[in-house]
């Protein structure tokens, strides 16, 4: 196997235009191995530094260079940005705090606290996290908890405009991270699981206005699809609204799919990909058509838009009629690789569902997909002619039935890894991310639709991954996954679900962080643990890391919440609330506690 760097072919061709886009300086940004401009790191979601300064040989001498308190007690995911100069910036939970921070001693330099209306964290079903700002041509861009999406002036934290993109009263809101191409902000919205009709947006990253807006669902015309020219399976669609006829009577209106993960762009292809959510009500009975399955399109899908239009180049649905919870947002990070002598445009998904996914992202054609969590038995496999999975009927909650429990289905609906975005090393060609050990009781049952409220419909209990069927005892792992041979290189358990970005380095380090806090420095090569440190309190964050004046820093926000700690976040002690989270993960608390802070970590002087 041979692996390269996407982004170099990528920018020049870029470059060759002669229009100028916000995102050029975002493609001369990602080369500069000094910054970390996007929350991903760079437009293919890889989260490699080519930064060598902290190696695997003095990564054990990290020390805390300094810390920032947020003030604000719910759960921190995304991390710091860098893009030059003397600052960084940093987000919080609601209120959705933005901080531009002294590079080297964590002074505030200015803060902005939107006005927003309280009313809307009932209806943020996970916590009120928010996976950070974007930044492009001097300007933040965030997607705020009440769905309205600004732009601040970087320098001064000044207000430049904003936008509303999403309607908390029917259950809309914003955790999404937006991603700037060309001269539009991308975003999505949350809501899944309040029946929304949930949709990928783009503004003007100059003037705020709408310039276009793909839906999950319903007609073609409203989707942005046109099934004589978009592809499924390699092939036009060719079967008109989809979107519609693919669900029952008006349910594609409560349909969900919500793109609230994140976002990677190829700029030769002029693509942007990103994933859809559930389905609307977990009751899959109530999206059944006369007693059959029904694909429910286009929920849990990759979809491929065209950048500039918003149009489907390509969808691939991952998993059609989902009994499970499946939400389909992890992030496609792209890749370059050559399999069996052919260089191949590919992209890599860990998938909730514990099947990972290597996709040609040139046409959304299937080219592997393979478990990597061994007690996966919702499926038994995908037939690679069809793109579907073989689902076993023993743990299919529509074959079960309505009111039956259905035991012992694995992963849980929190997936076998949930958002937290993974990293490709350039060095191994290795895939490193957090996994999730824990499986699940599932009972599904008829629920009414009310704008704004709950629109589930299931009760979960989740347990750890039997040992009988590959699990440890704990609840996560981290792992090592090579995309090409489709296979699992090593794997570090651990005693609560990963649920921070992964990061690797030139320096042959793979960073993560813990439930309990910790965060760890492992050998890209064989797992081995170099460093820890214990910051005050869980991360759900990602490691990110930068340099300024000739000093590499590693930084990530700790702060307990999110889906897996929000029992915590919230004070919820019934087992089955946080849909089914408070009872697994109960002993959290024994382990941290709430509260924000960023730590900067450097190698001493």
């Amino acid at each position: 196997m041979r692996y390269r760097n996407v982004l170099l072919a990528s920018t020049v061709a870029a470059f060759l235009g002669g229009t100028a886009y916000a995102n050029d300086g975002l493609l001369e940004l990602q080369e500069n191995p000094e910054l970390w401009p996007m929350a991903l790191g760079n437009y293919s979601g890889q989260r490699y530094s080519k930064l060598d300064q902290i190696n695997r040989d003095n990564v054990g001498d990290l020390a805390v260079h300094w810390q920032f308190s947020t003030g604000v007690l719910r759960g921190h995911e995304g991390g710091p940005l860098y893009v030059g100069g003397d600052r960084i910036y940093i987000h919080t939970p609601f209120p959705n705090k933005v901080f531009a921070l002294d590079i080297e001693d964590g002074r505030m330099i200015w803060t902005y606290e939107p006005d927003q209306d309280p009313l809307v964290i009932p209806v943020m079903c996970c916590d009120t996290v928010n996976r950070g700002p974007a930044y492009a041509d001097g300007k933040l861009f965030l997607n705020q908890a009440d769905g309205t999406v600004i732009a601040l002036d970087a320098e001064t934290g000044e207000l430049l405009w904003s936008a509303e993109n999403a309607d908390p009263s029917i259950g809309e809101s914003g955790t999404m991270s937006p991603l700037v191409v060309n001269d539009k902000v991308i975003v999505g919205i949350s809501g899944g699981e309040y029946g929304v009709r949930a949709h990928l947006t783009a503004y003007n990253t100059e003037t705020g206005e709408m310039e276009w807006r793909g839906y999950s669902q319903g007609p073609d015309e409203e989707v942005l699809l046109d099934p004589e020219t978009a592809l499924m399976m390699g092939e036009p669609i060719g079967d008109k609204d989809l979107g519609v006829t693919t669900w029952p009577e008006g349910e594609w209106e409560l349909g969900g799919g919500a793109p609230w993960g994140w976002l990677t762009y190829d700029p030769e292809l002029n693509l942007v990909y990103y994933g859809t959510g559930n389905p609307g009500t977990w009751n899959p009975a109530q999206r059944a058509i006369d007693g059959e399955p029904a694909d429910n399109l286009w929920s849990i899908a990759v979809i491929a838009r065209d950048a500039d239009s918003g149009e489907v180049a390509w969808v691939y649905q991952k998993v059609p009629f989902d009994e499970w919870d499946y939400d389909g947002v992890n992030e496609n990070v792209l890749l370059d690789v050559e399999i069996d002598g052919e260089e191949r445009k590919v992209l890599n998904i860990i998938d909730r569902t514990g099947f990972a996914f290597l996709i040609d992202r040139e046409n959304g054609v299937p080219i592997s997909i393979e478990k990597f969590a061994p007690e996966t038995n919702w499926a038994s496999h995908y037939d690679m002619e069809t793109g579907r999975p073989e689902v076993v009927a023993e743990y299919s909650t529509f074959q079960q039935g309505t009111d039956v429990n259905t035991t012992g289905i694995c992963p849980t609906a929190m997936g076998a890894k949930n958002m937290q975005p993974s990293s490709y090393s350039h060095d191994t060609g290795l895939i490193y991310a957090g996994i999730n050990r824990i499986c699940m009781d599932y009972e599904p049952y008829e629920v009414d639709y009310t704008a704004g409220q709950p629109y589930v419909g299931a009760t979960l209990t989740m347990m750890p991954a039997p040992e009988e069927a590959g699990g440890h005892g704990g609840l996560g792992s981290f792992i090592a996954w090579d995309p090409v041979k489709a296979e699992t290189v090593w794997e570090i358990d651990e005693l609560f679900a990963v649920w921070s970005g992964a990061l690797t380095t030139a320096g042959k380090v793979a960073f993560y962080g813990t439930l309990e806090g910790y965060i760890k420095a492992v050998d890209v090569e064989t797992g081995e643990q170099l460093w820890q440190f214990k910051t005050p309190s869980g991360i759900i964050g990602n490691v990110n890391t930068f340099e300024h004046e000739g000093r590499q820093y590693v930084g990530v926000l700790s702060g307990v919440g999110g889906w897996a700690g929000i029992g915590l976040a919230a004070g919820l002690t019934d087992a089955e609330e946080g849909l089914g989270a408070v009872g697994v993960f109960a002993s959290l608390s024994d382990y941290t506690n709430l509260g924000g802070v960023l730590t900067i970590f450097a190698l001493p002087e």
